[in-house]
């Protein structure tokens, strides 16, 4: 594991096997050995890192209950739980307060395609104590994240929504008089389903080489792809670059229903026509915020039409 990940992360210093496999005994049997003999999974393989999620949740946040049926993107906890603590930097900020503070301030969050694992929001309540709104536009989703809220007794602090139209990201979901302090979203990648395929391969065969070097032998490269994940999690017209973009006009009619609007950006080329898009949409003030895991840097894009020390009034009208 990476220590570039942010410095409240609790996964910077890897992974401790024996607590996991306390918590979770299924992972005992995911269980191999690195040449320099310390413990780890073959992250190619989906039953291992389901299990691994399982025991991390359980061991680091306390969520009790934690399932994902067959052809879901698995989301890996490390650096989903980055994207949080980013934004808990920016709210103390814009708020003046420490982020310890936060929790005192009834910070409410909507996440844009929650999907079936519902990890922002579980990671975010259990974290620092935030509210959270999760939506999606598949309903088989929703119903897979509310048995988890159910699950795990959060009724009272997560609320799951279905999103009906494919074109839109807050219409249907922010209610009359509802405010968030920001949204979230992990847009689709992909602009096609070809593209998608293409690029999960790739993946699939850069982790099996990085298995085999790790390990000093071969690979099966026959695993069932752990890239899965639904249509609409992995791919949509025009990409990511589109996505957001519709994301940010939309994000006007709600300008005064959320202080910090976001969003992953995984590809940097992606980043100047979003920011002309920030551009047309008049936005008082936008971020583009770095995060690092490894080799791999992603960015949150962040964007408001409040003026700073007018949010708090906004949100209690």
């Amino acid at each position: 594991m990476s220590k570039k990940l942010h410095p409240r992360n609790r996964h910077n210093q890897g992974y401790d096997f024996t607590q996991l496999v306390a918590c979770c005994p299924k992972l005992q049997a995911e269980l191999i050995k690195t040449p320099v003999g310390t413990d780890s999974i073959n992250f190619s393989n989906p039953k291992s890192v389901l299990l691994l999620n399982e025991a991390l949740l359980k061991s680091e946040y306390g969520i009790q209950y934690w399932q994902l049926a067959e052809n879901f993107l698995c989301p890996p906890i490390p650096g989903r739980v980055d994207y949080l603590h980013y934004l808990a930097d920016l709210l103390a900020i814009t708020y003046k307060t420490k982020v310890k503070k936060l929790k005192e301030r009834n910070i409410r969050g909507l996440d844009i395609g929650c999907g079936a694992s519902l990890i922002y929001p579980l990671l975010g309540h259990k974290a620092y104590g935030w509210q959270f709104v999760g939506c999606d536009i598949h309903l088989p989703s929703v119903k897979a994240s509310q048995l988890l809220v159910e699950a795990n007794s959060l009724s009272s602090h997560i609320d799951v929504r279905h999103q009906p139209r494919t074109e839109h990201s807050f219409k249907h979901i922010i209610k009359e008089g509802e405010f968030f302090d920001f949204t979230m979203c992990n847009p689709p990648f992909h602009k096609s389903a070809a593209e998608a395929e293409t690029g999960s391969k790739r993946k699939l065969d850069n982790l099996a080489s990085h298995q085999r070097k790790r390990r000093g032998s071969q690979t099966d490269n026959s695993q069932k792809l752990n890239f899965s994940g639904q249509s609409n999690e992995l791919w949509c017209d025009g990409g990511e670059s589109a996505f957001i973009r519709n994301m940010i006009e939309e994000s006007k009619a709600f300008a005064k229903q959320c202080y910090w609007f976001t969003s992953l950006v995984a590809k940097k080329e992606n980043l100047p026509a979003i920011k002309k898009a920030l551009q047309r949409a008049n936005v008082t003030e936008h971020k583009i915020i770095n995060m690092t895991q490894g080799q791999k840097v992603t960015r949150v894009v962040c964007w408001t039409f409040q003026t700073r020390g007018t949010g708090e009034c906004v949100k209690h009208l």
